[in-house]
């Protein structure tokens, strides 16, 4: 999914100066997808099952290397996070932002049932076309569902972090990270939360960076260390927690967990200050990872297909760690490859035909009925 390039504002939100795009951002963004998939490698196929391998071998080399490999996902959903807070709060949502985000959950979700029902993997039923019809089904930890009902919520998130003082932002980010995040890691503290929630929180803390630019959020060499730091103490964290508690995942397992925070937010600023040039590839890349995520995770059907059928991540699991390693990684970045080049195929054909016959048919329109009628801005 794209984004508007950046705008730049001052600590009084009013001067806005345009930025020429990198690919800092887009190379960050590629790599925390390529997280995700390599989490949902781990906790999609049955190996941590009640009757898994890594359950029935915790302290095997195979289940050790498998848990680290694993242990990003969250850490990828935040940094995802991290780059729209950033980006979109001192954007605009438009109509074509949104439907073009709504359009290609829809395209996917509609792809993958015809495909699974005709393979037998899916089923007609009356739940399953309503399923079909509605945008999401439930807004509880599903990420698309959840993006949906958020990104509709950042105007109104825009209003509010850009009329607060900093020092109110700051006491806002001290009660929402305190609460959800140094409480919420806390073993004996109970805390319930969806994603919109969550997602809000993470935009206030990007949103935080962008409109009060300081020397310490432009050191690129604190940041790099920072990140080093944090990820190293995040693994031995799964190492201590699993040989100890067998909760290896605890301050990683859910998007408020500390080290699930900590990774994102200093491997954000480390990325974010980075000097890449602009590469047509890397953007090209970067701009179809929501496409991955929607494709390989799209559905309970092919999560079954993919990791257990196709893959087969349970029957390769106690190949010798060095073939495991290879087979790990190689299936990480295929399945992130083909995915990606997918998406890139659908925003060359399909999403560029639609959106140039909608600025040219429908685009005044729709923005006229919208300003006027709905949102009574004249």
């Amino acid at each position: 999914m794209t984004f508007t390039p950046p705008l730049r504002y001052a600590d009084n939100h009013k001067v806005a100066v345009k930025e020429p795009r990198s690919s800092n951002l887009e190379l960050y963004r590629i790599i925390c997808m390529i997280m995700i998939v390599a989490h949902h490698y781990v906790v999609c196929s049955g190996l941590t099952g009640a009757n898994g391998p890594m359950v029935s071998n915790p302290n095997s080399i195979n289940s050790i290397y498998l848990r680290l490999f694993g242990m990003w996902g969250k850490t990828g959903i935040n940094c995802f996070l991290m780059i729209t807070g950033y980006f979109m709060c001192t954007s605009k949502i438009t109509i074509k932002k949104f439907l073009k985000l709504l359009l290609q959950i829809y395209f996917y979700k509609l792809l993958l049932f015809v495909v699974f029902f005709a393979s037998g993997y899916e089923a007609l039923t009356v739940k399953s076309a309503i399923i079909l019809i509605m945008p999401f089904w439930s807004i509880t930890n599903i990420f698309p569902n959840c993006f949906i009902v958020f990104y509709l919520a950042i105007p109104f998130l825009n209003i509010l972090v850009q009329n607060l003082s900093k020092r109110q932002h700051q006491l806002l980010l001290l009660l929402a990270l305190g609460c959800y995040t140094l409480l919420g890691s806390i073993p004996t503290f109970g805390i319930t939360f969806n994603y919109v929630t969550w997602f809000s929180i993470i935009f206030f803390t990007a949103s935080y960076i962008r409109l009060y630019s300081s020397p310490v959020f432009e050191n690129r060499r604190i940041w790099g260390w920072a990140t080093l730091a944090s990820i190293l103490l995040s693994m031995i964290s799964v190492l201590v927690m699993q040989k100890l508690f067998s909760r290896g995942y605890f301050f990683m397992a859910d998007s408020n967990k500390f080290f699930a925070v900590l990774v994102a937010v200093c491997s954000f600023l480390w990325f974010k200050n980075m000097n890449i040039k602009y590469s047509k590839v890397i953007n090209a890349f970067g701009a179809a990872t929501f496409g991955v995520l929607l494709i390989h995770a799209g559905s309970n059907a092919m999560l079954v297909w993919l990791w257990k059928d196709t893959v087969d991540v349970i029957g390769h699991y106690s190949l010798p760690i060095l073939s495991l390693i290879s087979y790990s990684v190689g299936v990480v970045l295929a399945i992130f490859i083909i995915c990606n080049l997918i998406d890139q195929l659908r925003i060359a054909t399909l999403e560029k035909w639609f959106f140039n016959w909608y600025d040219h048919k429908i685009a005044s329109k729709a923005d006229s009925f919208v300003n006027n009628k709905i949102l009574k801005i004249q």
